[in-house]
């Protein structure tokens, strides 16, 4: 960076530090430079070299003082770039004209000299300017409470420019939304090129004369997805940049330390969640006294009724980092539940303090499904749902049961990869029998119209099926508009000719269903 950079003056304008100035005639050309300031006392003053200067008045002057008109055309014979004078109410008629006429762009500020000074950093004293940044973030970023969102603050409260953490696709995670629609596509090729990897601050040019400045945050672990410290810049202003620059490397580094502190606070946490779990599903008879105390302080019920779910994920999701979002979903659909970091997943469970009528089960099967489905949109999940148990060693039947339904949840494509155990037993017993000699090629020829047509008709009467005839349930898990199962239904009725309202027709179709139709990931 040079000595002496001009600088636009519509960029000047459009900072922090000059938002008291105004444009009282003639407004900037975009391409308007500014070399220099040049301060003179009064409006009488005059300044000897002024070409591409911006000439400032400090002394406020009469708006009916015909010096005004000299000062104007005595700026604009020498060359000026603009006059600030240290008065922002409106010009005379015949000044605005004059001004207008000349090409003079013509300022005021109630304190022309802070002004002055401002621009006189960005123009001449940009290495004074980026280092007074860099020390203010850094005391401010050190300064500021424990979490990133106090760091983005205070580092925010210096720069005067909008933050966001921003995922390498241009996504914002948290902050102002800085990456607007229309740049998303090339932010998002900047932050995932070849010269991004290297860590280093990347400029990206955007529509207009906007600028981005990103900063990679360091990652907590070696899975974590990059982020980005982002800054939205109205203008390249190079002293500006290049202060930007620099801060964000500071205050990226700080966010990158307190994530990790933040992280090794999660990841303590879960491990006493799961070493007290341990305790629980590996406990004798006799509970030690030791572990009712950790439960209790842990806000966990070991008195009353139990019900476990067990959710298993691909081995590639990272079970501290999600598991808010497990929580989240429980309670989005009212369920407190206590959730545990266990293997590839999460067990948990909800515990109540009256033993549980059926329908009272089976709506709490309904609203953990829903919860399944919330976190669908994120990750892949098999989710087994025990039985109801009581007491302490309840939490550990329940789970265990909640455990050996996930694992056969996982083949089971047409639920959802949901299963309730309440709901095996008999399921099972009929299955078994289906599977015999006699009965397949009965329902082969049951279900022989559906082959071969549009829409997968017989995945959708399993589906349908097994959802207890819902066809809300059957949408959801199909990944369709309920509309379309209705249409496929009726072709259903149309070609098998059959009363899916009659219960012994339904259980005659279910069983065969369930007998010839094999989900995908069974295949092979």
């Amino acid at each position: 960076m040079s000595a002496d950079t001009p600088v636009p003056l519509v960029a000047l304008l459009d900072h922090a530090d000059w938002h008291q100035v105004s444009v009282l005639a003639s407004p900037p050309a975009p391409t308007l430079l500014v070399d220099g300031v040049s301060l003179v006392p009064d409006i009488r003053g005059r300044a000897s070299d002024i070409g591409g200067q911006l000439l400032t008045v400090l002394q406020p002057p009469s708006r009916n003082d015909w010096h005004i008109d000299v000062l104007i055309q005595t700026a604009a014979a020498g060359g000026a770039s603009a006059v600030l004078i240290g008065d922002s109410s409106p010009l005379s008629q015949p000044s605005s004209a004059l001004a207008a006429r000349v090409g003079l762009t013509v300022l005021g500020a109630d304190d022309p000299l802070a002004a002055a000074l401002a621009a006189r950093r960005f123009v001449s004293e940009a290495e004074q300017h980026v280092a007074d940044t860099v020390l203010r973030v850094t005391c401010m970023a050190v300064r500021s409470g424990e979490g990133v969102e106090d760091v983005m603050k205070a580092v925010g409260s210096v720069l005067r420019r909008p933050l966001a953490l921003v995922a390498a696709g241009g996504d914002t995670l948290l902050g102002t939304d800085v990456v607007l629609e229309a740049d998303r596509e090339t932010v998002a090729r900047t932050l995932t090129s070849v010269a991004a990897r290297s860590r280093a601050t990347q400029q990206v040019e955007l529509s207009g004369s906007a600028l981005l400045i990103a900063h990679p945050v360091p990652p907590t672990t070696a899975r974590d997805a990059t982020m980005w410290l982002v800054t939205r810049l109205p203008h390249d202003l190079p002293a500006e940049c290049a202060a930007s620059s620099a801060a964000l490397s500071v205050a990226a580094a700080v966010i990158g330390q307190r994530a990790s502190l933040r992280r090794l606070a999660v990841e303590r946490d879960a491990r006493a969640r799961a070493s007290l779990l341990g305790e629980l599903l590996n406990a004798p008879e006799d509970l030690a006294p030791t572990t009712r105390r950790r439960a209790l302080e842990a806000g966990w019920r070991l008195d009353g009724w139990h019900l476990g779910v067990r959710i298993d994920t691909s081995p590639d999701v990272d079970p501290v980092a999600q598991r808010p979002e497990v929580v989240s979903a429980l309670r989005e659909e009212g369920l407190e539940a206590v959730v545990v970091e266990q293997g590839d997943g999460w067990s948990a469970w909800i515990t109540s303090d009256d033993e549980p009528r059926g329908a009272d089960v089976e709506a709490r099967a309904g609203q953990i499904r829903r919860a399944q489905r919330r976190l669908s949109t994120t990750t892949s999940t098999a989710v087994g749902v025990g039985r109801c148990h009581s007491g302490p060693h309840g939490v550990a039947r329940t789970l265990g049961e909640a455990g050996e339904a996930a694992r056969l949840a996982a083949g089971r494509v047409a639920s959802g990869r949901f299963l309730h155990v309440d709901r095996l037993g008999l399921g099972q017993t009929l299955l078994a029998w289906t599977r015999t000699d006699t009965f397949q090629p009965a329902a082969r020829s049951l279900l022989a119209p559906l082959e071969g047509q549009h829409g997968d008709l017989l995945h959708t009467l399993t589906t349908y099926l097994d959802e207890e005839s819902s066809v809300s349930e059957t949408a959801a898990i199909l990944g369709i508009h309920r509309n379309t199962v209705s249409q496929r239904l009726s072709r259903i009725r149309s070609l098998l000719a059959v009363d899916l309202a009659d219960p012994s027709e339904r259980l005659a179709l279910h069983l065969a269903c369930r007998t010839i139709w094999i989900p995908p990931s069974d295949v092979g």
